[in-house]
């Protein structure tokens, strides 16, 4: 029995001994960081960064931001913590980090800068590392945060043309306007499965008038086509075929029509109904 009672007592005195050990753990680095003056501090986020610790980065420059918020790296903080956020998929404090410093210095020379940090972490947003690596299609998927992206990437190069970053946003306007095109022929899609065909089509004219230059162009009038055909408008799927033609002689809709004269097989066919559609440079640090 006292061999029992003292085994008892040492395994609690071993659990009290490493939860005070683990509590006491955040308190000596919170102290570590206040004995630290501001030079030291901003060292100790430099290092990190330059070894890939953006964890410990960002702990480092939020202690700098509260603690020195007029000082000497004021500003070089700020940038450092939206870069250090984004690399660590922190997407709600980059943001927060990102509108605080336009709206604090409007006229600052990094703006274009913080600008680019903005389209790049909303464009991030909207990727699914997982997803990606087994090639799931994610088309079908709200794209509220690409059309941010866009938007932010717009006003950079609206704003300043000449800034080093306005080639790569370009190139990510391009790349954003295919997926926004995606999502709308996969919309599109739907509808044709419901056999909602003027929603349908409408879709793919949309596809058309808002992103002439994407990749979903020739799908958008293969689409139409068959939606066309489906509503006996024969006027308008002619017109569409003769554009289809002149643009994608070799489409495989087209393929399929001189084979087969019902068209709209092409787009539905057997399978089953489907759920409701619901490059990278690295940036410069400052």
């Amino acid at each position: 029995m006292n061999y029992i009672k003292t085994l008892k007592n040492v395994l609690l005195l071993v659990i009290f001994v490493s939860v005070t050990a683990c509590s006491s753990k955040p308190d000596e680095e919170d102290l570590v960081l206040a004995n630290k003056g501001e030079e030291a501090l901003y060292q100790d986020a430099r290092k990190s960064i330059e070894l890939g610790n953006f964890n410990a980065a960002v702990t480092a420059l939020n202690a700098l931001d509260s603690r020195y918020p007029f000082g000497g790296y004021t500003h070089q903080v700020q940038l450092d913590l939206i870069y250090c956020n984004y690399k660590i998929g922190n997407t709600d404090q980059a943001l927060a980090v990102i509108d605080r410093f336009v709206r604090l210095n409007p006229n600052h020379s990094d703006l274009d800068y913080v600008l680019y940090m903005r389209g790049l972490t909303n464009q991030d947003a909207d990727k699914n590392l997982f997803q990606d690596m087994v090639g799931i299609d994610r088309s079908d998927r709200d794209p509220a945060k690409s059309r941010e992206a866009f938007n932010d990437f717009r006003k950079l190069i609206e704003k300043y043309p000449n800034s080093k970053y306005a080639p790569d946003a370009k190139k990510r306007m391009v790349a954003i306007k295919n997926r926004l095109a995606k999502y709308e022929l996969a919309i599109a899609d739907f509808y044709m499965r419901r056999e909602a065909f003027i929603a349908a089509a409408n879709r793919g004219r949309y596809v058309l008038e808002y992103y002439p230059d994407s990749t979903a162009v020739q799908s958008a009038l293969e689409l139409m086509v068959a939606a066309y055909d489906k509503l006996d408008m024969q006027q308008l799927k002619e017109n569409t075929l003769k554009t289809l033609r002149l643009n994608y002689p070799d489409s495989k809709a087209l393929l399929e029509k001189e084979k087969d004269s019902s068209f709209l097989s092409f787009f539905t066919g057997d399978d089953e109904v489907e759920e409701t559609p619901s490059e990278d440079i690295n940036p410069e640090q400052k």
